[in-house]
């Protein structure tokens, strides 16, 4: 039986105490935590309730389709370089629309940020032209939640494999995945240099876990939903234990247009589009926005209003603004003998050893390089086989078949530095499916960002090399024109001036709102965010409860 069968139903005029919006890697959790500490929730999150039947291994219906993320047919967006420059619709951001949210359909990297993260402004100055700060709360302060994570939804991995950890007060619960070809072969070419690769911990249960099955290998992982529900995204356990609490609602194909206020300021509800396209208010006590880094600066501008002409809880003038995608990088090798890189999950071996980049190269940054293989069939075939081989006829088609099965990359995930001009804003001309001003993305990267990146890409290269690459190739470092990770849009901080949440996720200008996602990162990390972003909602979920139980919302 589905979780939706028995699940509570609230009247739309009822006043639950919290109403969240995104059903995502942080709205997910902390459904769960605040119906478990004894709180009325309602979920409205865009996309649909899928179930593991509805999951499919067809390559075009999940990646040309957009069977779990955002539709650009739909939502359309438009990007520009600068704000002197005119936006073109084009797609420019992704990311997972359905109850589960991006979980469901990521790769499951799942990393800790490291003690620098948080401090690293402090440690090496600021950086001109920049936002670059320090967290107001430390590694220290979200340890618990990082370990919470890690046990509420199953990670697989293995303590003090990396040289380069943060301290951890629980080992991982379960044990690392069986490693790849790729994995056997970057750990033979990284020890060959001297670096020091280790069992990637990835949020993908290698064992049974909380009922549920482990991972069978099947190779449809990254862009996919998991049938077996041993991808540990909050759909198959999370979510499922928040409504049997009796005291949850999930409200699936809710698309919220703007968040209600009333006379004094206070958030009362939000207004949104049903399945139907029916217009719906819902009211509450108190609203958080989990909508992921673009849609919840989106969904506070469009609530603009005659206390908050600038969008709402944008006193500050920051919402939408210091968007940071991570940038990414890849280096591609084919070997003698199959390595059947499209079985199993993505990655199994990654390395830290430039998670901080010596400032002797010049640049700030630093990151990870894993190994895995990022196609399928069609797009391998699309852009997977390098230019240097025929792109067409009988010689194409005998290239594409050798190299398939015989290829692997090391891809490098670095950091993004937090500029103002990078953004989230409403779009003058282009509007949605609902009739609503589109998302507008502005993002350059910042120089040494592309310097991090090129400089990750070559130890890849050197990787491959040492571990007996017949052929090698690259992608360019290029300026990023869309993004996958969302982060920074309504920073965290202590000052009102300098940042749009508190170290509570509560808004500085309104009191009963609360914003907990990617948007409220001061800095990008190194690649991989997701275990982060839901630590902080495991964190968040505990704040709010404190507060609620003060009668301090």
């Amino acid at each position: 039986m589905s979780a939706a069968a028995n699940m509570r139903r609230y009247k739309l005029g009822d006043a639950v105490d919290f109403l969240i919006i995104g059903c995502g890697a942080s709205g997910g959790v902390l459904a769960r935590e605040l119906s478990q500490n004894g709180f009325s929730v309602v979920v409205l999150e865009q996309g649909p309730w899928l179930t593991t039947q509805d999951f499919s291994h067809d390559e075009y219906k999940n990646w040309g389709q957009s069977l779990l993320t955002n539709d650009h047919r739909k939502q359309p967006t438009t990007f520009r370089k600068t704000p002197q420059d005119k936006a073109v619709k084009q797609p420019a951001l992704v990311y997972g629309r359905m109850v589960g949210g991006g979980p469901v359909h990521f790769t499951a990297n799942f990393w800790r940020f490291h003690e620098i993260d948080f401090i690293e402004a402090g440690k090496k100055g600021t950086i001109a032209g920049t936002g670059f700060a320090d967290w107001p709360i430390t590694y220290a302060d979200l340890e618990p939640y990082y370990t919470k994570a890690e046990w509420e939804l199953g990670v697989s991995g293995q303590q003090g494999a990396s040289p380069f950890d943060p301290p951890r007060s629980k080992p991982y619960p379960l044990p690392p995945m069986p490693v790849k070809s790729s994995g056997v072969l970057f750990d033979r070419g990284a020890r060959k240099l001297g670096y020091h690769p280790f069992p990637a911990p990835v949020a993908i249960i290698s064992q049974a876990y909380q009922g549920r099955i482990p991972c069978q290998h099947c190779g449809f992982c990254m862009g996919f939903g998991c049938e077996m529900g041993a991808k540990s995204s909050p759909l198959p356990y999370i979510i499922p234990q928040a409504v049997a609490t009796g005291r949850c609602e999930i409200r699936p194909n809710s698309y919220v247009r703007k968040i209600e206020l009333d006379q004094h300021g206070r958030a009362v509800g939000a207004i949104y589009f049903d399945g139907t396209g029916d217009e719906r208010l819902q009211h509450a006590r108190a609203v958080v926005v989990a909508a992921n880094g673009s849609e919840t600066p989106r969904l506070l501008l469009l609530s603009k209003s005659n206390r908050f002409p600038g969008g709402l809880a944008n006193s500050s003038g920051l919402v939408g603004k210091y968007l940071m995608f991570n940038t990414d990088c890849s280096a591609m090798g084919k070997f003698e003998q199959p390595l059947n890189e499209y079985k199993s999950i993505e990655v199994t071996r990654v390395m830290h050893d430039f998670y901080e980049i010596d400032p002797k190269h010049g640049f700030y940054g630093g990151g990870g390089i894993d190994a895995r293989f990022l196609f399928y069939p069609i797009s391998f075939a699309w852009y997977g086989v390098p230019q240097h081989l025929p792109q067409w006829g009988s010689e194409y088609k005998k290239a594409l078949g050798q190299y398939f099965t015989r290829t692997m990359m090391c891809a490098g995930h670095t950091t993004s530095l937090p500029l103002e001009n990078n953004s989230i804003s409403l779009d003058d001309e282009v509007k949605d499916a609902w009739g609503l001003p589109a998302m507008r993305v502005t993002y350059k990267d910042h120089p040494d960002d592309l310097k991090t990146c090129q400089f990750m890409q070559d130890r890849g290269m050197e990787i491959l090399e040492a571990a007996g690459a017949q052929d090698r190739w690259t992608f360019p470092v290029e300026e990023s024109t869309f993004g996958f990770h969302l982060l920074g849009t309504c920073r965290m901080g202590k000052d009102a001036k300098s940042s749009v949440v508190d170290i509570d996720h509560r808004t500085h200008d309104v009191p009963n709102l609360f914003l907990c996602d990617g948007s409220s990162f001061v800095t990008s990390g190194r690649g991989q965010p997701t275990e982060t972003i839901q630590a902080l909602a495991f964190r968040a979920a505990d704040r709010i409860t404190a507060l609620a139980k003060k009668n301090e919302i």
